[in-house]
């Protein structure tokens, strides 16, 4: 839920991509929260996730989706406001000394047709290329640490003296 909560700081509605029967489609569901699937045919990854996002977003009549992982807790508190402000009216990503963090950032939803025909055939570009070859703005953040994702409970544990009280 950290990634909801953040985004719902700056974005006027929130959905989640989560596949279908999962316990993330569950948790997103009791929270009333809209759920977005892939596309059938489409390779699984976040390219595809971001794909169905900006196909919600284009039938709300919203001009861009903000993106987050859901398994990297401490993102900036002014990730998305910073994010969305260097967007403009196009694409923006995180960056740290560490590189790119292309699963932190903001898509026109304009990008759509280049993201189908991206995706046609099964493929999967990196979703880092995708926002290059958009021109995304990058905006860099000083703490690399604060990206890192949480996929065990080793890793939460080690993470878990700088996790916001929930």
């Amino acid at each position: 839920m950290w990634a909801v909560q953040r985004l719902q700081r700056s974005c006027a509605v929130v959905a989640v991509n989560a596949r279908p029967g999962t316990e993330a489609e569950a948790l997103a569901r009791t929270e009333n929260l809209r759920v977005l699937h892939d596309v059938a045919g489409d390779a699984a990854g976040p390219l595809s996730g971001v794909k169905v996002g900006l196909l919600w977003a284009r039938e709300l009549g919203a001009r861009a989706i903000a993106v987050s992982p859901c398994d990297v807790p401490l993102l900036p508190d002014d990730l998305f406001a910073r994010l969305i402000e260097a967007a403009g009216s196009g694409a923006s990503m995180a960056e740290t000394v560490e590189g790119h963090q292309p699963l932190c950032a903001v898509w026109p939803v304009s990008a759509l047709e280049k993201v189908t025909q991206a995706l046609e055939g099964g493929a999967h570009p990196a979703t880092w290329r995708m926002l290059d070859s958009l021109g995304a703005t990058r905006v860099r953040f000083p703490d690399a640490a604060a990206f890192a994702n949480v996929n065990t409970r080793a890793d939460l544990e080690a993470i878990a003296a700088r996790l916001p009280p929930v």
